[in-house]
C-alpha cells in the first residue's frame, strides 16, 4: 500500500474512525451542492428529523439546469424552475450559503469554489457531481458522491469510504506548440483506459504539470474520473499559493497556512502502489472519435482499424464506429462539424477563453456551424468582458452566453439536434450526452474547437 503520499496524509488527518465494514469514516471539510443531486438528500434528512450538522461547511450554487441564453425567472423550463426553487428553499431553511444567478458569484460548482479560494490544499471535498476530482489540482482529496452520500454529509459531515490505492502518473518535458492540458489528459486516458484508474487515486507529477498554471491543472484533475480514478491530485507548490493568495476565502494566517500546505506534500521517498511515466513531447492535439474518452487519436492520426486493437476493445470500437458514423482507418482531421461548444467545468475558465479568443480573432465561424461560448461563472464572464474577449468571439460569429453547464450534459435548452456532431471542450462523449439520443461528440481543447468552428471540420489548430 502507498505510504507518505499527500493522499495518505490527508486521508489519515480526516479519519474519524474505522467502521465494522472496514471502511473509513472520513470527515469532509468542504461540501459543495447544486440543484440536481441535493433535493432528494434534503428530503431524506427531513424524513429522519435531522439537521444539517455544519451548514457553514456547505456551499450551494445552481449550474446544471440554468439556461444560458436568458436566465430571467421564472425559467421557461418548468422542471428547471422547480429545481432552483427547491434549492432556494433548502438553503434558506438550513442557513446554507447560496450563490444564485445574478449574485455575481454563480457558476459551475467546480469553477466558483476555486476562484473564491474555497478550495485549498489538504482539504477533503465532496460534491454530488462526478467531476469533483477537479479540486485535486490544489492538493485536496475531492470525491464525487451520490445523493444518499450527499444526505450523509449534510447530516454528519462524514462519508464512509474504502481507502484507495495511489498511482503516480509522471509526465516530463515541455508541451509542444498547440498542445494543452486537455490534450495531456485525453492522451493519458487513451493510454491507461477508462477503467485503468478503478480503485486508485491519481497523483500527477513531473515537470509538465509543474509548468502548468492552476486552471490547466484543474483541467487535468477534472477528467481523472474519465480514467476510472475516484480522485486525482497535484501536490501544492508556489503556483498553488500564488493563485490562492488574496482570494475571498484565503487563510488570514497566510504564512502559517503555506507552511502546513508544504508539509502535506508527498514525501520524496513516498511509496506508491503503481508508477507510470510519459513524455510531453509524444503528445499532440488530441481528439476523441468514439463513445468513451479513451477512444481518441492525435490530430495527425487516423482512426484505428479493428485488427490493430486489443481483443477487449474491438466490440466497443465497432459500436462506436456505427454510432459516430465514422469509418475505421480514416483520418480524424477533416471530419465535418455542426456545432462547436466552448465551456464546462473542464474548460470554461478565463485562461481557456483567452486562449480560444487568440485563435478566433480575425477569423469567421463557417456558415454551416453553430458556435457558442459559455463562461464557467459570473466572475469569468465579467473578467472576459472586461478584457474584450466577448467582442472577439461575437465578431468571429460565436454566440456569447450566460454562465452554466450548458451543452456539457444538456440538462438545459443547449442540446444537439438529431445526429449533429459537435466539437466540444467538455469532458464526456457518451451516447446522448449532449441532449440528443443520436448526437455525436468529439472532445478537444478550446483552441481546437475554435479551429473546427472556423474551418467547419476537425482541424489542426497549429495550422490556423
Amino acid at each position: 500500500m502507498s505510504k507518505g503520499t499527500l493522499f495518505d496524509k490527508v486521508w489519515d488527518l480526516h479519519t474519524v474512525g474505522i467502521l465494522p465494514s472496514g471502511q473509513t469514516q472520513l470527515f469532509i471539510g468542504l461540501h459543495l451542492i447544486h440543484e440536481v443531486t441535493s433535493p432528494q438528500a434534503f428530503a431524506m434528512i427531513r424524513e429522519r428529523n435531522l439537521q444539517v450538522l455544519f451548514p457553514e461547511r456547505t456551499i450551494a450554487t445552481v449550474d446544471h439546469i440554468v439556461p444560458t441564453e436568458s436566465q430571467a425567472r421564472p425559467f421557461v423550463d418548468t422542471l428547471a424552475e422547480e429545481m432552483i426553487q427547491s434549492l432556494e428553499k433548502n438553503t434558506q431553511e438550513y442557513n446554507i450559503r447560496f450563490y444564485n444567478t445574478n449574485s455575481g458569484n454563480q457558476g459551475i460548482v467546480h469553477v466558483i469554489a476555486p476562484e473564491q479560494g474555497l478550495t485549498q490544499p489538504g482539504m477533503t471535498i465532496a460534491c454530488g457531481d462526478s467531476h469533483t476530482s477537479t479540486h485535486g489540482a490544489f492538493g485536496a482529496i475531492a470525491f464525487g458522491i451520490g445523493t444518499s452520500q450527499v444526505r450523509d454529509v449534510l447530516a454528519s459531515q462524514t462519508l464512509s469510504l474504502s481507502k484507495l490505492k495511489v498511482r503516480k502518473i509522471e509526465v516530463n518535458g515541455e508541451l509542444p506548440q498547440g498542445v494543452y492540458a486537455k490534450d495531456v489528459i485525453l492522451h493519458l486516458i487513451r493510454k491507461l483506459g477508462v477503467n485503468g484508474g478503478v480503485g486508485y487515486a491519481y497523483e500527477y507529477s513531473g515537470t509538465t504539470f509543474e509548468q502548468m498554471n492552476m486552471e490547466e491543472r484543474m483541467t487535468i484533475c477534472n477528467m481523472s474520473i474519465e480514467g476510472g480514478a475516484r480522485c486525482g491530485y497535484i501536490n501544492p507548490d508556489k503556483v498553488t499559493f500564488d493563485y490562492l493568495k488574496d482570494k475571498d476565502f484565503a487563510p488570514k494566517k497566510w504564512e502559517e497556512a503555506m507552511s502546513w500546505w508544504e508539509s502535506i506534500r508527498s514525501d520524496i521517498d513516498a511509496q506508491y502502489d503503481d508508477v507510470v511515466t510519459f513524455n510531453a513531447s509524444d503528445i499532440e492535439p488530441t481528439v476523441t472519435w468514439g463513445i468513451t474518452p479513451s477512444q481518441g487519436v492525435g490530430i495527425s492520426e487516423s482512426l484505428p482499424t479493428l485488427d490493430a486493437l486489443p481483443e477487449n476493445d474491438k466490440e466497443i470500437a465497432m459500436e462506436a464506429f456505427t454510432y459516430m458514423q465514422l469509418n475505421a482507418g480514416t483520418p480524424i482531421k477533416g471530419t465535418p462539424i455542426d456545432v462547436c461548444f466552448i465551456g464546462s467545468c473542464t474548460n470554461g475558465r478565463i485562461t481557456d477563453l483567452r486562449e480560444a479568443a487568440k485563435f478566433a480573432q480575425g477569423h469567421k465561424v463557417a456558415n454551416q456551424v453553430k458556435a457558442f461560448v459559455v463562461p464557467g461563472s459570473e466572475r469569468v464572464k465579467k473578467q472576459a468582458e472586461a478584457e474584450g474577449l466577448d467582442q472577439i468571439f461575437l465578431n468571429a460569429g460565436f454566440e456569447w452566453r450566460e454562465p452554466g453547464c450548458s451543452m456539457c450534459l444538456a440538462m438545459n435548452p443547449d442540446k444537439l439536434q438529431g445526429d449533429q456532431i459537435s466539437a466540444s471542450s467538455s469532458n464526456r462523449n457518451f451516447k446522448g450526452r449532449q441532449g440528443s439520443a443520436q448526437g455525436r461528440t468529439l472532445l478537444m481543447s478550446p483552441a481546437m474547437v475554435v479551429a473546427a468552428a472556423i474551418n467547419g471540420k476537425v482541424s489542426d489548430v497549429r495550422e490556423l
